[in-house]
Formats: C-alpha cells, sequence, structure tokens
C-alpha cells in the first residue's frame, strides 16, 4: 500500500498508509494522544479527527490542553442542545448557534417564549444525548442539495440564499439533526463532559431590530466538573457584584425612564468618586506635561463631515437642525451633531495657531462628555451607555518622538492599573483591509508600537487586521478580581485627521511638516472604568476613593455633640466623614455603616467625649481599639489620600 508522510509540531515526520485519517495518526502516536484526541490541525486549518491526510502536510492534534479545544467543545454542545430542542419542539426553527466566550447559545422560535421548565427539558435531553455518545459526521452538498435537506427551516434558507455560489457547503449530522456548520466538531458527544443552560433572552434575527424576535438560549461548557464549577462559582460572584444593584444600593448612580435609556444620573456619592477619579489622573497629566482643555458637546455638521464622522458614523450620531436666521419670518437651518468624541475639537485647537517642532509633543487632555446611540437591547448600566465621560487625550508629535510619547502612556496605564490592583496584558491591532494613509507610515507606526511595548517590558499579542481604519493600535485588557478580562485603555495612531484638517507644524529647516496623532485614553469610559471598580471591589471602593470615608457613630444621643465636633475636624482635615445620629442602637448603626461599605467607623461614647478620643472599627480588621483624634486625623489623611 502507498504510504503519505506528514509533518509533526516539532519537525519531525511519520508515514502512514495511504488514506489515513488524522484519528489514524494520533492512535500511531500513542494510545494516550488517540483516547485524547478532538480534532486537528491541517496545514494551520481546523479539521475533524475523520479528515483525511494529504502527503507532506503539516498536521497537529488538538487536545483538551489546546487552545482552540474549548471553542470546540462549545461549539458542538450548541448542536447538542439544538438536537435536544428538535426532539423536544418538532417544529422548532433554528437560527444560528455559534460558540462564544465562556459557553455557546443558539437562536430558536418555537411558537412560544421558553419557560424555565423548556429549559431544564432541554439540558435533561441533552443529558440522554450525550450519554448515548453520537458521532458527529461531515458531509459537504450543493446549495440546491442544502436547500432541499433545509427546506423546512427557513431561517436556514435565508443563509444558504445569501452564500456566495462559490461557498464549499458543508453538514453536520449527529443522532436526528442536521445543520448547516463549516466545523469542526468532537468526535461524538460523549465528549461534552460538564455543561449547563445558563440564561434566556430575546435576540432578533441578524441582528435587525426590524426583523423577527428569536430566543436565545445561552450555556456553558467545560472539560471537567471541576471546571464548570468553577466558572459557575464565578458567575455567582460576578451577580454577588453587580455593579447595576451595588450602584443603586450604595447610591451611586440610577437611571429614569424619563430620562431615556443608556442615561445615567450620578447621585451625590458617584459624582464624589468620580470627580476624585478625575482629580487624581488630573494631578498625574499635569505632571507629565499635560494641558487640559475644555470643548463643546456640539458641532455644526460640517465639522463631521470633514472629520469624515459623518458618513461613517453617522447612524451612532444625534443630529438636529438649528434656525440660525436673524429675521422672524425667515429660515435658515444649520445641521448640528452632537459629539460622539472629542478628537475633532482638539484637532481645531492644534489648528488655531502656527505651530513649530519646538512646540511639539503638545499634549491636549479633556474629561469630555460624549454621547453615542446604543440600541437598547445592548445598554448595560454603566458598562454600556449612551452618554458617558472620557478621560480622553490627543498627543501631536514628531515622527521620532512617537515611540518616546507611547512608552510614556503605557507608564502611566501601568500606574493606574497597579494602583487598581489588575493585572492586565497588550494587543496590538494591525492594518485593516478598509484603511488610509501610506504603507510605509502603517509599518513605521506599528513598528513604534512594538518597540514601545518591548522598551516598556509588556508582552503582547498581535491581532491581525483589527486596527482601526486611521492607523494601528494598543489595547489594554485588564483583569478583575474574578478573573474576567476587561477592554480598558487603548493607545491609537491616526493618519486620518491630519490630513483632514490640514494640520502643520514649522520644522527646523523651517519647512512644513504634518504632525503624528495619537488618541489615548486610560480609563477609557469613566463610567465604564467605574462599573468596573465597583464589581472588582464588590463595591469595596478602596478609602482613598470612597465617596465617604468615615462614619462617626454616637452611642447615645447625648453624644451627638462631640460626634459633630469630630465630624468637623475630619472634615477641615479633608477627610470624607458622616455623623450617623439616627435614633437606632449602635448595632444596627455599625451594621448600616458596614452595608454601605465605608472604611471606617468611629464610635463615641462618654470616655471618648471626655478624652477627645474616638474608638476605631476598621471595615475588614473590625474593633482597632480608641485612640486620640487628633492622631486618628493624622494617620487618616496618609490613609484616605491617593
Amino acid at each position: 500500500m502507498a504510504e503519505i508522510t506528514v509533518i509533526l509540531p516539532d519537525g519531525s515526520a511519520r508515514q502512514l498508509p495511504e488514506g489515513a485519517t488524522i484519528a489514524d495518526l494520533a492512535a500511531r502516536i500513542g494510545a494516550g494522544l488517540a483516547k485524547a484526541a478532538l480534532a486537528g490541525k491541517l496545514d494551520g486549518t481546523l479539521a475533524d479527527l475523520t479528515t483525511e491526510l494529504k502527503d507532506g502536510a503539516h498536521v497537529e492534534i488538538i487536545t483538551p490542553k489546546s487552545p482552540e479545544a474549548l471553542e470546540i467543545l462549545r461549539h458542538s454542545a450548541a448542536h447538542i442542545m439544538a438536537e435536544a430542542i428538535q426532539e423536544l419542539f418538532p417544529r422548532a426553527q433554528f437560527g444560528i448557534g455559534p460558540a462564544i466566550e465562556d459557553g455557546f447559545y443558539y437562536d430558536i422560535d418555537i411558537g412560544r417564549p421558553v419557560t424555565p421548565d423548556d429549559v431544564e427539558a432541554i439540558g435533561a435531553k441533552m443529558a440522554e444525548i450525550v450519554a448515548e455518545a453520537r458521532a458527529f459526521s461531515r458531509r459537504e452538498v450543493t446549495a440546491a442539495e442544502a436547500r432541499e435537506l433545509m427546506a423546512d427551516q427557513r431561517l436556514k434558507l435565508e443563509l444558504i440564499d445569501e452564500m456566495p455560489s462559490s461557498t464549499v457547503i458543508s453538514l453536520y449530522t449527529q443522532g436526528g439533526f442536521t445543520d448547516l456548520c463549516r466545523g469542526p466538531h468532537l468526535p461524538d458527544t460523549s465528549r461534552l463532559a460538564a455543561f449547563k443552560l445558563t440564561k434566556t433572552a430575546g435576540a432578533y434575527w441578524r441582528g435587525d431590530n426590524q426583523r423577527q424576535m428569536l430566543q436565545r438560549i445561552y450555556g456553558t461548557a467545560w472539560f471537567t466538573q471541576k471546571d464548570l464549577d468553577a466558572y459557575l462559582h464565578r458567575l455567582e460572584e460576578a451577580e454577588k457584584r453587580d455593579h447595576r444593584v451595588l450602584g443603586r444600593q450604595l447610591g451611586i448612580y440610577m437611571m429614569d425612564e424619563q430620562a431615556g435609556v443608556g442615561l445615567p444620573l450620578y447621585l451625590p456619592a458617584g459624582a464624589r468618586v468620580i470627580r476624585t477619579l478625575q482629580e487624581w489622573l488630573r494631578r498625574g497629566l499635569y505632571q507629565r506635561g499635560y494641558e487640559e482643555v475644555i470643548t463643546p458637546h456640539i458641532y455644526n455638521a460640517e465639522v463631521w463631515k470633514r472629520s469624515g464622522h459623518y458618513y461613517f458614523y453617522h447612524d451612532n450620531m444625534y443630529f438636529f437642525e438649528v434656525d440660525e436666521s436673524e429675521a422672524k419670518n425667515r429660515s435658515k437651518l444649520s445641521e448640528y451633531g452632537v459629539k460622539p468624541m472629542n478628537c475633532p475639537g482638539h484637532v481645531l485647537l492644534y489648528a488655531n495657531e502656527l505651530r513649530s517642532y519646538r512646540d511639539l509633543p503638545l499634549r491636549f487632555f479633556e474629561f469630555g462628555t460624549v454621547y453615542r446611540h446604543e440600541l437598547s437591547g445592548v445598554v448595560h448600566g454603566l458598562l454600556r451607555a449612551r452618554g458617558f465621560t472620557q478621560d480622553d487625550a490627543h498627543i501631536f508629535c514628531r515622527e521620532d518622538q512617537v515611540q518616546d510619547e507611547v512608552v510614556s502612556i503605557l507608564e502611566l496605564v501601568d500606574y493606574i492599573m497597579t494602583t487598581f490592583e489588575f493585572t492586565y496584558s497588550a494587543e496590538i491591532s494591525t492594518r485593516p483591509d478598509k484603511s488610509i494613509g501610506e504603507d510605509d507610515k502603517w509599518e513605521f507606526a506599528t513598528e513604534q508600537l512594538k518597540a514601545a511595548c518591548e522598551r516598556h517590558g509588556l508582552s503582547y499579542e498581535i491581532n491581525e487586521g483589527d486596527g482601526a481604519f486611521y492607523g494601528p493600535k494598543i489595547d489594554i485588557k485588564v483583569k478583575d478580581a474574578i478573573g474576567r478580562t476587561w477592554q480598558c485603555s487603548t493607545v491609537q495612531i491616526d493618519f486620518n485627521f491630519p490630513e483632514r484638517f490640514d494640520l502643520t507644524y514649522r520644522t527646523a529647516d523651517n519647512s512644513t511638516a504634518q504632525p503624528w496623532m495619537l488618541h489615548r485614553a486610560i480609563f477609557g469610559s469613566i463610567e465604564r472604568f467605574l462599573g468596573i471598580l465597583i464589581e472588582h471591589y464588590a463595591g469595596a471602593l478602596p478609602a482613598w476613593l470612597a465617596p465617604v470615608q468615615v462614619a462617626v457613630i454616637p452611642i447615645a444621643d447625648r453624644h451627638n455633640d462631640y460626634a459633630f465636633e469630630v465630624d468637623a475636624a475630619l472634615r477641615a482635615a479633608e477627610v470624607r466623614s458622616v455623623v450617623y445620629d439616627q435614633n437606632e442602637p449602635m448595632r444596627s448603626k455599625i451594621a448600616k455603616a458596614q452595608m454601605a461599605k465605608l472604611p471606617y467607623m468611629l464610635v463615641v461614647g462618654d470616655k471618648e467625649a471626655a478624652e477627645r478620643s474616638v474608638s476605631v472599627r476598621e471595615r475588614l480588621a473590625g474593633d482597632s481599639g480608641a485612640q486620640p483624634l487628633e492622631d486618628f486625623i493624622a494617620a487618616a489623611q496618609n490613609l484616605l489620600n491617593n
């Protein structure tokens, strides 16, 4: 029998009979690998274990330890869930069912809303399918064959009709269920060791709010019960930390339908936290050579046309007309747009006067409130709002200054993130298919971002083709206390604005050159960062950031006068305090302060009033004893100020 040769990841070669599959290769390497194998990679492309090998192919065996394994597991879980739904609801219509971060979902229509009892029944049926070890099998078909096989699935027919004629259409079948799918999948359903259906939601077909509303069933899948249990524990923790719940409990912010969707209103505690964050960052920015600016909330539409937002971002903006006529009987309408970002204002400020190479780098920053139209279905508390404030900055510099400026930004990122006990990583996004700017500029800019990360000692991954149309960028991903990852800081190089607004500076030889422009945000959206902080700390913000840092608790009404003296002394020392003078037992006041997650409680009674002392209780450590008021204030000024 003829043989073929394949190349393994370590560069070694293996000979197998012609017609051998990836599964055969795994078995040839070892029984343990054959048992663990889920799928394979042929010349970099994922494939099922049943795929035949070609002579000279580079082959990798995918096991549960491989980076791609969880996505394969979860995509297979979506198919298993769909099969369970089909068995329970034979008339069900199926949309799409992809793997997503931490799980999977399927969009379906069973003719009525899905109930909790339905979800329980689907999960039980899935367990039966898993126990039967039904094999996944793949076949390729023509578009006509696919339409015939999917004749009773109107949503699938729509997907088939939109496929280019050159598309290779593949179907996967397990048990009695067949679906359109590229694959690959698990060898059989028994490999789905640990799963749980988690929630349901409405979802418009194809994400279009003019289309049919489907039912989306979510689930999660893992290779071991231990991993599933750990994930479910993280979900429980996340629910306890939900900033929307804690935000109300702690008096941080509120939403009101009268104000509109996605428009947070900050209560005094929330306003205090945001202003404290801004003042803290503002001090650091002044020290780093930034200059603060303030720009309008609206601009004439001509600005947005020149920037390109009018044409490329129109659906995400709010536009309106203003009558600017001076005569009562005549109309002169001008179109204005509410800003979705602060960039145009900073560009106009740069262009306001002639600039020299000696003026650069010029660093403008602003805490600018912006507004973007988000669909109501995706608005999520502070994490995704229609109105939010960016800690925005734009740096105009010479080409030879780009790398130093990016390094300086990364140093600022490190200072901010380590202050809040976040671990973080970086991702460099490169040129997308649709972009502007010369090749040499893109190459230079991308290399500068890489070099800056390397100088700063920050490891990074490359996200090919995901840069902005106007330049490459670094995105910072932070990991919170329960292991979730959030996108926060960003550094972007922009070729678009300097060209569109004809920005220039005079060089050392008195010629004209175009500056390089960097966009950067550290918090990103202050609202979103606050939401992340609330969940990261489960509402117990660091003492320096807490809206109220100290509760003064009089034991009885006769101690109120001294309690207010203590409060006045604290406020004079710029410690944020409050007196709990309600007619309640002391233990109730202490419990209330604990519920409010206040860092310190000062209990005062006869002895404390006589000695001008306070009995100190800390949020975590509990009772730490009595001390003179002046000593506590001196210590508090160090502890409670960042």
